[in-house]
């Protein structure tokens, strides 16, 4: 089974961007708010979305099952407060479980969290629970900076964050760290900060002793980890400089990487530098680049082809990169695949 931990619902019907919209517009003038009521997607509209979208490319590129999360760049935690907020992700997150409601066998839901810039993270439990307990989410996507680029918040080693790390050790899922949109002219939204969201999430895991008080916290950091590989000798050089165990044994238990890096070179620098078993398949379609690569023939990312490719990995390794890992990291997924007698 080939399971693709990082997907979006890229290709939600527009009734739910118009729905957005209203919502903003809303916040300066409370007479255009909607009530959540006023949004109408059929399920013929949602099988549509998927079925001429995600569904076919998985069917095309040879991927079985994707986990399925709201789309990224909509969380946009810096709109609004936390009741916008809290309104929009669980309208997201309806739809990722009525997704997997109607396509079981290929999509599982991911949370996405109402978080707001300076609310207490805690603020996001009871929606943590409800699409785990009601939906039946097997992981969370966690923004580092609901600020939207401004880097607000304390780093994910700050204690405000243990009451969410304390429900996901409860409830054994692991979060992928994964920002939004950003509002700051400096950043690119995919180009720039979310590649510079990854390695700040990594490097503030470097130098904090959270994994000690957290032994079985998971974290997955996406596209390929930023620049965390491309600079691995760079970060083992720091913690040892800073005293901190070697990065195996202080990092490697509880963060992993996903595929998304879209190009033969990147998917072999990733393979010969992090171990095997801190790889999962990923590869965030219908997402940041669309295109097809001029240099192949073939789609920047179509993932599955770089991770067929390279030559380090033998059968072994690629059956952990495709579905030995990630129903280790995400033991709920696991359960769930056992119950169907997968």
């Amino acid at each position: 089974m080939i399971i693709d931990c990082h997907g979006h619902y890229t290709t939600a019907p527009d009734a739910l961007e118009a729905w957005r919209k209203r919502q903003i517009l809303g916040i300066a003038d409370p007479a255009q708010m909607p009530r959540v009521s006023e949004l109408r997607i059929s399920d013929d509209e949602l099988r549509e979305s998927i079925e001429t979208n995600q569904l076919r490319l998985m069917r095309e590129r040879g991927s079985d099952l994707t986990l399925f999360s709201p789309r990224a760049s909509f969380m946009a935690h810096h709109i609004g407060d936390f009741n916008v907020s809290s309104r929009w992700a669980a309208i997201c997150n309806e739809l990722c479980f009525r997704v997997s409601r109607l396509f079981p066998e290929y999509f599982v839901p991911v949370a996405m969290l109402p978080q707001s810039p300076r609310v207490d993270p805690a603020s996001c439990i009871p929606e943590l629970e409800r699409c785990v307990n009601e939906y039946g989410n097997v992981g969370i996507n966690l923004n580092p900076d609901p600020s939207g680029g401004h880097w607000t918040s304390p780093p994910l080693s700050d204690r405000s964050w243990y009451p969410i790390y304390e429900k996901m050790v409860e409830y054994d899922i692991p979060a992928m760290i994964h920002v939004s949109t950003s509002c700051n002219a400096c950043f690119h939204t995919t180009g720039a900060h979310y590649l510079n969201a990854d390695t700040t999430a990594f490097m503030q895991c470097l130098t904090s002793d959270l994994f000690t008080d957290f032994p079985t916290l998971k974290f997955l950091i996406p596209h390929g980890g930023g620049a965390v590989p491309y600079h691995w000798g760079r970060f083992r050089g720091l913690a040892q400089e800073l005293k901190k165990p070697l990065l195996q044994d202080h990092l490697l238990k509880n963060i992993f990487f996903d595929t998304c890096v879209y190009h033969q070179p990147g998917i072999d620098l990733l393979t010969k530098v992090i171990p095997v078993d801190n790889i999962l398949f990923a590869s965030e379609m219908i997402g940041a680049v669309r295109g097809v690569d001029p240099e192949t023939g073939y789609y920047f990312d179509d993932t599955k082809r770089y991770v067929d490719g390279a030559a380090l990995l033998d059968t072994e390794a690629r059956f952990k990169i495709y579905e030995g890992n990630a129903r280790r990291v995400f033991p709920r997924l696991d359960a769930t695949l056992k119950a169907s007698g997968k």
